[in-house]
């Protein structure tokens, strides 16, 4: 060798190095040739194998870069063990070299284990009886863990030192990690209490106003929680905000089967009045309020027929409303609407306190369908029907006066007072 060397001009000591590089070249080449056949025969194997099957768990480990990150494991175990076929490499530039190459270990084993939780994650939700109990953040925090601990021995492989050494200095770093990692531990608190409780799954239709969050979730993370709204937006909610923030969570009227309808009919207080004769015979005549007109019949006799009551003075006696008759229309409208819960929910039609804004009757009941498209049919068809027969009864609805009420009342007003000059007119000229 030292012949060799004499004859390209290079002294012992540049010929030692320059023998090194070649040696630790060598190495390199090696591993790097290792790699390229791993990855080609191993992956491809695998692959092989992974569509063979009928299972889906092996495809996902696959598809998940599990194998493809395994494969770096393979040159560093050259690199490592190669290095002892070259007794020449001075001990500290092996040493090096062996320190690296452990610590390439440790990183590729730490991504592999994550890649290995994306793939059991994704087997786990490809179950359809625990898609909606995401386990997402409890496996981002496994995650965290194992990075953490990667770096530990990283840097413990690095500088040669025990592990334990940095360890025992964590606990002096506990603020300091309390402060980098607040966010992470206020996530992981909160989405413990989310799981266990049971608060939010995936495809929930959440309503948080403070936050502009109104639509599904569509994903449950460690650090937020994913909604995309009813204009297709997505907003971003940090996980603990659902625990210290109040939200909707409308998943149990979905499953309650029952969607509930709460609006009122504002009438105009002057239009309310005392039924006539002629009015109900009409109404007894309607196949909705026949019983109840035949009812209340049976009930304002008994009532009027009380010893003390004179039947010539209209304060003393009980009588038919229209008010009342068009709440019972729409009470019998709605225990014939095949759309609307006849047991088990609630059904009523209420009067409320009269206001400046007239009287409300309001309707209170729920519908078969819940799906959003056709609750709002339902709703506007009921409403459409209850608001075109309330002429029918001899009531009005109560609306603010527009524009073009005030145009009438001008114009009302002008031609009154052009009434008079114009006959002023008339007279003068004859």
């Amino acid at each position: 060798m030292d012949a060799w060397l004499k004859e390209f001009g290079l002294d012992s000591e540049w010929g030692s190095w320059v023998v090194d590089l070649i040696e630790i070249s060598f190495v390199l080449l090696a591993a790097t040739l290792v790699y390229f056949l791993v990855r080609w025969a191993l992956i491809r194997s695998v692959r092989r194998f992974a569509a063979s099957t009928s299972t889906h768990w092996d495809d996902e480990i696959v598809r998940a870069g599990v194998f493809s990150r395994i494969a770096h494991v393979a040159p560093a175990f050259v690199v490592y063990y190669g290095m002892g076929f070259f007794p020449d490499v001075p001990e500290p530039v092996t040493d090096l070299i062996r320190r690296v190459a452990v610590s390439t270990m440790i990183v590729v084993g730490a991504l592999g284990l994550s890649s290995f939780l994306k793939a059991a994650e994704a087997i786990y939700e490809s179950h359809p009886e625990y898609r909606k109990r995401p386990i997402k953040g409890y496996l981002q925090v496994v995650s965290i863990i194992i990075y953490l601990l990667a770096a530990l021995l990283v840097l413990a492989a690095l500088m040669n030192r025990s592990p334990w050494i940095f360890v025992s200095g964590i606990g002096a770093m506990t603020a300091v990690l309390l402060l980098i990692f607040r966010d992470t531990i206020l996530s992981l608190v909160a989405s413990i209490q989310i799981a266990s409780n049971d608060m939010i799954r995936v495809g929930d239709w959440i309503e948080m106003p403070d936050l502009g969050a109104d639509g599904d979730v569509i994903e449950v993370a460690l650090h937020t929680v994913k909604v995309q709204n009813w204009d297709n937006t997505i907003t971003t909610i940090p996980t603990h905000r659902l625990i210290s923030d109040s939200f909707k969570n409308w998943r149990g009227m979905s499953e309650s089967g029952g969607r509930r309808i709460k609006r009122s009919v504002f009438i105009d207080l002057q239009t309310v009045y005392f039924l006539s004769d002629e009015e109900i015979e009409r109404y007894a005549h309607w196949s909705l309020l026949s019983e109840y007109i035949a009812r209340k019949k049976r009930e304002l006799a008994e009532a009027n027929a009380a010893p003390g009551l004179d039947p010539r003075v209209p304060a003393d006696l009980r009588r038919l409303t229209n008010l009342g008759t068009f709440r019972a229309w729409i009470l019998e409208t709605l225990k014939h609407h095949p759309k609307i819960h006849q047991t088990g929910y609630t059904l009523l039609v209420r009067q409320l306190a009269p206001g400046p804004k007239g009287v409300p009757i309001e309707v209170y009941c729920f519908t078969n369908d819940t799906a959003w498209v056709t609750y709002e049919a339902i709703q506007s068809d009921l409403f459409d029907r209850i608001l075109a027969m309330v002429p029918e009864f001899g009531l009005r609805v109560f609306q603010e006066p527009s524009g073009a009420d005030l145009r009438a009342c001008v114009e009302a007003g002008r031609s009154r007072i052009e009434a008079p000059r114009s006959e002023e007119r008339v007279e003068s000229a004859v």
